[in-house]
């Protein structure tokens, strides 16, 4: 089948989570900041042909997309594989470093973490299974600021620690994946 959008070609709309006050707590919700930034990323998105809307199951990225569910009258499908990497099992004294020392060292994780190459075969089997399952149709996924990160240096591999620094909260990239073509990387939030 040809969609319309070419041959085999699937567009993923990648949304880092909004803005949520920190607390210890992977449920924590958006905060004000957020939920207005939720209502601009359905604003963003809301005239786009998407089929399915997919989450982490963290209550922040589901939140971030809840705005473009109702106006899409849509349901958001959890999944737990979309979650943040855990950087580690207890607090880490500079967050920053710790993150920064993930990214030159990849295959190496602190205590009762997730190594950032183990994180991205994560995302990249979720982010396969779904183009798999969704081909010639375009959908969102709802994640966090590594998880999303480590996906796109999969396909593009200039990106890195500087790139996660950059990120916003929240923030959106479309991902054009066509099997015939190499994979086209496109920053939607400003």
């Amino acid at each position: 089948m040809i969609g319309k959008h070419g041959a085999g070609m699937s567009i993923l709309y990648l949304v880092r989570h909004a803005h949520a006050d920190w607390v210890p707590n992977e449920q924590r919700p958006l905060s004000e900041q957020g939920m207005s930034d939720a209502l601009r990323v359905a604003d963003l998105l809301a005239a786009k042909p998407i089929t399915f809307l997919y989450a982490s199951s963290a209550r922040r990225a589901a939140q971030t997309i809840e705005p473009l569910a109702a106006r899409l009258n849509m349901p958001i499908v959890t999944m737990h594989d979309l979650r943040e990497r855990e950087l580690s099992r207890s607090p880490v004294p500079d967050f920053l470093e710790a993150i920064r020392h993930a990214w030159t060292h990849p295959y190496a994780a602190l205590p009762g973490g997730e190594s950032n190459r183990a994180a991205q075969r994560r995302g990249i089997a979720v982010i396969e299974a779904l183009v798999h399952r969704h081909p010639h149709e375009q959908i969102v996924v709802a994640t966090h600021g590594n998880l999303l990160a480590l996906i796109l240096q999969h396909y593009d591999q200039s990106i890195g620690f500087a790139f996660w620094e950059a990120l916003t909260m929240p923030d959106v990239y479309q991902l054009k994946i066509d099997q015939a073509q190499p994979t086209v990387i496109q920053r939607l939030w400003s």
